[in-house]
């Protein structure tokens, strides 16, 4: 039996950094994970995905650059290579974290932790077993993906784990589901040369974001890349053999070789035995905490994914710090809840705050300005016309209440909106804020200012 102050369980986005910061207040901290340092963001989820697509936009802006005066003639995807590539910036990662965690004297046991009690967890490991005394405990395990049962068991059937295992781009895929990992590995697919359909059941992809970003995401990825979208349907009759998939949508019968299942992700709890720790989850299989993180036990936190919260890699690493520093003896402070959501398709989408649906339903009064990429003079000189930002803003106040920006660098443009709207900035304290010319932030100042009809580089509005 060994004795800690702080024990986690799960090693991603939100596990390795709780075990830092409370290794950096002095705790004696034990990580244990079952797998891979880094969880599914690092492994199998957002580093070898963003890898990936790095790659094929790179090779969609080459096919691209004639209208900049670039002739290129024979580009095309390496996926074996891409593969490749992804794994080694992987590898450098994981063993980035590895250092980590060692040069914070974090004592990281792999193998399966279970609780014994509130305060004792058992590691099962291959050459035995381990206990551990812990004074407070981190529960940071994550999620994985959604399989429905009635799919068909077989190597052409994969969630985003396997097509990241992939060593052969398909010629053809199905990808059932239009979510954000969907479409992301959609996109990411097409542009590096497949033949890519998506399936959504509901009336449109991505369905987060409001209407008139949707549509120039779609318009994106059905002009540009290529990608059939079928929404409103479900996908029907699916067979997998080693000849390929065969499946229908509607009256229309789709073929493939590859069909990818992206239609959510669950909790996961298995192994912990949380009942020994007096906890329960939830109906959809979730961990419940208060605003706070802490769960129905003392002394015992849920981060992240587990916990029915935003699945996002960044609201897990910000919950780490705030239940590593109560677990600590710091005063607990609330979780944040401003979360920016950023989408790797191509063009790129973010947003952050409420969207014009949620104000609809809401019933608040907002007002709105929006401003094209196509009038930003850094866009265009970089050949990226497509796209717009749009902000939110109170119709009494002016307070700025949400952002979205669809179109080149839109993932990383977010980060300027987020701290706006955390600051409580208005739309005329955000537009009399000076930006750098030619950049792409300045579409947020534009924006801004045309939440007011003030806008210099956009037509006047009509006069009613």
């Amino acid at each position: 039996m060994e004795n800690f102050d702080v024990v986690v369980i799960g090693a991603g986005p939100g596990g390795y950094p709780a075990a830092i910061r409370a290794a950096q207040l002095g705790a004696r901290v034990a990580l244990v994970e079952r797998e891979l340092l880094g969880g599914t963001c690092l492994n199998f989820g957002c580093i070898p995905t963003k890898t990936l697509i790095a790659a094929a936009d790179l090779l969609l802006q080459v096919r691209q650059a004639a209208p900049l005066g670039l002739k290129v003639t024979g580009a095309e995807a390496d996926f074996p290579a891409m593969m490749s590539h992804k794994q080694a910036v992987v590898t450098q990662l994981r063993k980035g974290v590895q250092s980590l965690l060692a040069g914070n004297g974090v004592k990281v046991f792999p193998g399966q932790a279970s609780f014994e009690t509130r305060d004792r967890i058992v590691v099962r490991q291959q050459d035995g077993d381990v206990r551990l005394q812990a004074g407070k405990v981190i529960i940071a395990t994550g999620s994985t993906s959604v399989v429905p049962g009635f799919l068909p068991k077989h190597e052409r059937v994969v969630e985003s784990r396997g097509f990241l295992d992939l060593q052969k781009l398909p010629a053809r895929m199905i990808v059932m589901g239009g979510g954000y990992i969907g479409c992301e590995l959609a996109g990411l697919a097409a542009a590096a040369g497949s033949q890519v359909t998506i399936v959504e059941l509901l009336e449109d992809v991505l369905m987060l974001l409001d209407g008139d970003v949707r549509r120039e995401v779609r318009r994106g990825m059905e002009g540009q890349l290529g990608v059939k979208i079928m929404t409103g349907q479900a996908l029907q009759n699916i067979h997998a053999g080693d000849a390929g998939i065969t499946a229908a949508v509607g009256g229309e019968k789709l073929d493939a070789d590859l069909l990818l299942v992206a239609v959510g992700r669950k909790p996961v709890t298995d192994g912990l035995a949380l009942e020994c720790a007096g906890l329960k989850t939830d109906e959809r299989g979730f961990i419940p905490v208060d605003d706070a993180l802490r769960t129905a036990a003392a002394g015992i936190f849920a981060i992240g994914d587990v916990n029915g919260g935003m699945q996002l890699a960044h609201a897990a690493t910000s919950q780490a710090l705030i239940a590593a520093e109560a677990a600590c003896g710091r005063k607990p402070r609330r979780s944040e809840t401003l979360i920016p959501g950023v989408i790797f398709t191509m063009p790129e989408v973010a947003l952050v705050g409420l969207t014009e649906a949620d104000a609809q339903k809401q019933g608040r009064a907002v007002k709105v300005g929006r401003f094209p990429f196509a009038a930003l003079g850094r866009a265009l000189a970089a050949g990226h016309p497509a796209g717009f930002a749009k902000l939110l803003a109170d119709a009494a106040t002016d307070q700025l209440l949400g952002a979205q920006v669809v179109g080149a660098h839109a993932t990383d443009l977010i980060a300027e909106a987020t701290l706006a709207l955390r600051a409580e900035l208005t739309a005329a304290e955000l537009g009399r804020t000076v930006h750098a010319h030619p950049t792409f932030n300045e579409i947020w100042m534009e924006a801004a200012h045309a939440v007011h009809g003030e806008c210099i580089h956009a037509a006047p509005r009509k006069k009613v």
